[in-house]
C-alpha cells in the first residue's frame, strides 16, 4: 500500500492536534503546544505555569532535547459550562480524573457553571529512560514527536532470556532494568540496545530513545537506520506461546512505525534478526548457515521466521492494521 507523504502527513496532523471546544477555546490556548524555534524547556513551562520536569513526565520525555515541529502536551485553564462532566473534561483533555480533582483541591467529582479549573496533562508511566505505555498511548507518543535520525527498518527480536515464565504481570520495570544492566556492563553498549520492548500483557515501553541507533549483532547496516524491537519471550517452537494481547500490540505498533516513517510492510523495511549474518553484519535472508544465524524471532513468531512466513502472515496484518488506523485518523 502506498501513501504519499502530503497524505501521510494531514493525517498525523489531524490525530495529534484535536480540536478544543469553542468555551476552552476562548479561555485559554490549546492544550497541545508545538515547538518553535528558539523554544526551551524552561520557557515553555513558564508559560503555562508549570515545570520542565512535569513536561517531560507528562510527554514521556527522555530528555531536554526539544526539536521544532514536536508535540506538547500543556496544562490550561478552563471554564465549566453546563453539562461538563469531570470525566469528559479528563479525556478531552489528556487527563484524568484524578489529576484534575488534585491539581483543583477537589474533594469530588462535582461541577458547576462559572467554576475555573487547571487541567493538566495525566502523566505517563516512567523510570528513568525508561517509559511503559498502552499501544494507544504509544501511538500519541509517537505522533507527537519528531525524530532527528533517518529510520528507514524496522527489527523484530525476541528477547529469549527473558521468557514468559520470567514475567509476573507487573515486573516491565525489573526486566528492562535487567536486560539494560546486562547491556551494559556484559556486551560493552552505551544502554539497553532495543528502542521498543513489548509485554505478555500487550504493554510497551519505549528505553533507548530513537534518536540513537540501536545495538547489537544484527549489524551496523541495520542498525544505523533502524528502530529494534524486542519482544518478551522465547518463540521458538516448543517454547513460549505469544498472548493475544502481545500479538495485537505487536501488529499495531509496527503498523504505527510505517505509516510515521512512510514504510510499506517488505522485507527490506520489516526485518527479522534471523535474517542478518551474526558474524559479518549482513543481510543473508533465508541462506544463512544455523551456525552464523540466529532463530529470533522464534521459529514460532507469526508462522515462521523465514521470509515466506513473514510475507504471508505478518506483513498482511500490518498491511490491514495500517488501513484501520489511516480510516481512524481520516
Amino acid at each position: 500500500m502506498k501513501i504519499t507523504h502530503i497524505f501521510l502527513i494531514s493525517l498525523l496532523v489531524s490525530l495529534v492536534i484535536p480540536l478544543a471546544p469553542a468555551q476552552a477555546a476562548r479561555n485559554s490556548p490549546d492544550n497541545i503546544y508545538e515547538v518553535k524555534v528558539g523554544d526551551t524547556l524552561p520557557d515553555i513551562a513558564k508559560k503555562y505555569d508549570t515545570s520542565s520536569e512535569e513536561i517531560k513526565l507528562t510527554n514521556g520525555m527522555q530528555s531536554d532535547l526539544l526539536l521544532v515541529g514536536q508535540k506538547l502536551w500543556v496544562p490550561i485553564t478552563y471554564e465549566v459550562i453546563a453539562g461538563d462532566t469531570i470525566e469528559e473534561l479528563a479525556s478531552k483533555y489528556h487527563s484524568s480524573v484524578e489529576t484534575i480533582k488534585s491539581a483543583n483541591k477537589l474533594t469530588n467529582k462535582q461541577l458547576y457553571a462559572g467554576q475555573i479549573l487547571k487541567i493538566n496533562p495525566k502523566r505517563m508511566t516512567m523510570q528513568g529512560q525508561h517509559i511503559l505505555m498502552t499501544k494507544e498511548e504509544f501511538q500519541e507518543w509517537l505522533f507527537n514527536n519528531i525524530f532527528k535520525r533517518k529510520i528507514n527498518l524496522i527489527q523484530q527480536h525476541h528477547t529469549w532470556i527473558p521468557s514468559y515464565n520470567r514475567f509476573n504481570g507487573s515486573n516491565h520495570f525489573q526486566l528492562l532494568k535487567g536486560m539494560e544492566s546486562y547491556h551494559i556492563n556484559k556486551m560493552g553498549w552505551k544502554t539497553i540496545a532495543q528502542n521498543i520492548t513489548t509485554f505478555p500483557d500487550g504493554k510497551i515501553a519505549v528505553s533507548r530513545p530513537f534518536n540513537m541507533a540501536p545495538e547489537g549483532s544484527i549489524g551496523p547496516t541495520a542498525n544505523s537506520v533502524g528502530i529494534a524491537i524486542e519482544h518478551v519471550g522465547n518463540f521458538d517452537l516448543g517454547q513460549d506461546m505469544m498472548t493475544k494481547e502481545q500479538k495485537d500490540t505487536i501488529i499495531y505498533i509496527n503498523a504505527l512505525l510505517c505509516i510515521k516513517f512512510g514504510l510499506t510492510p517488505s522485507i527490506d523495511s520489516i526485518t527479522y534478526h534471523h535474517w542478518w549474518n551474526v558474524k559479518t553484519g549482513e543481510r543473508v535472508l533465508d541462506k544463512g548457515p544455523d551456525y552464523n544465524v540466529k532463530t529470533c524471532p522464534g521459529t514460532g513468531f507469526f508462522g515462521g521466521n523465514s521470509t515466506t512466513s513473514a510475507k504471508k502472515y505478518f506483513y498482511p496484518l500490518i498491511s490491514r492494521k495500517m488501513e484501520e488506523i489511516i480510516a481512524s485518523m481520516d
